[in-house]
């Protein structure tokens, strides 16, 4: 695999058939997500926080928080890494920095988004935008920052909830002519409405698929006939993992033991692989007395 891992996805980008990025929260999910041969993985930020933190995804992370996260993850995957910078965590200059910092921790692609600070969930309620021209900026300050084009700048509006779809049609085609080299329309609430955003842009369209947010989760086909080009699953990995955690945890408190348990278990020898034990044993091995 290529070590230009922005190089990589940006050229993948440009060839036909959509890209599948599956959500990663914390480095036993960014060790398995990278053992399958994805084309990108997506740092979620809903599922970094919470896991990281402990806490919800409300602005309450800062950038020394986040960029920790990333560059963790991007040293360890083999695989090009999406990572979510939520508003840019501040003004121009914050965001300036923030944009440096990704790229010099190694991520291939950052998410910026046009919400007021203190931001939320993208399907969560309560939502609001700031001015147009001023995500235009932190857009051009973005693109400007970056040392390197293969670089990826994601702009995200979230105006469809709180002011209507063409509102944020309008705000994502001003995005791109600020230099944004893909397009992140958040919340459609229908098919059609993703129709519409499909037919309106020629860059490179992201669909952020949440089961039971409050856009339509479709299938691969049903994203690439609609001209998406990536697709972010970013919390179905950690909910998967939160319900097997709740059966198991129900168990030990209904018996006291894990026997009888019915939760699928990963196999421990196969996890003791996936974090690298075997390097260690063959370190062990080579300088044993």
């Amino acid at each position: 695999m290529s070590n230009n891992k922005p190089a990589q996805l940006h050229a993948r980008l440009k060839q036909p058939g959509l890209v599948t990025a599956p959500g990663v929260y914390d480095m036993v999910s960014l060790r398995l997500a990278d053992s399958f041969g994805f084309e990108a993985l997506y740092m979620t930020g809903f599922g970094a926080v919470a896991s990281h933190m402990g806490l919800p995804d409300a602005g309450l992370a800062t950038y020394s928080d986040m960029v920790g996260r990333v560059g963790s993850m991007a040293k360890m995957a083999r695989t090009p890494l999406v990572a979510d910078g939520d508003t840019g965590y501040g003004g121009l200059l914050n965001v300036r920095h923030t944009v440096q910092g990704y790229e010099l921790a190694g991520a291939s692609a950052i998410q910026l988004e046009d919400q007021e600070f203190p931001k939320k969930c993208g399907h969560t309620p309560g939502r609001r935008v700031i001015p147009m021209e001023d995500m235009v900026k932190k857009i051009r300050v973005a693109a400007e920052s970056r040392q390197s084009k293969d670089f990826l700048i994601i702009a995200r509006t979230d105006a469809r909830t709180t002011l209507g779809l063409d509102e944020a049609l309008r705000r994502a085609e001003a995005y791109a002519k600020a230099g944004a080299d893909i397009l992140f329309v958040e919340s459609p609430e229908s098919e059609e409405e993703m129709r519409t955003i499909g037919r309106t842009f020629h860059q490179p369209l992201l669909a952020n698929m949440v089961e039971k947010g409050r856009t339509p989760v479709l299938s691969k086909a049903e994203l690439e006939a609609l001209n998406f080009k990536l697709a972010i699953f970013p919390v179905t990995a950690l909910l998967a993992g939160v319900q097997a955690m709740t059966q198991v945890y129900q168990h030990f408190k209904s018996t006291g033991s894990s026997v009888g348990g019915k939760t699928d278990l990963y196999d421990f020898t196969d996890l003791t692989k996936l974090m690298g034990f075997e390097e260690v044993w063959a370190f062990d091995k080579k300088h044993a007395d």
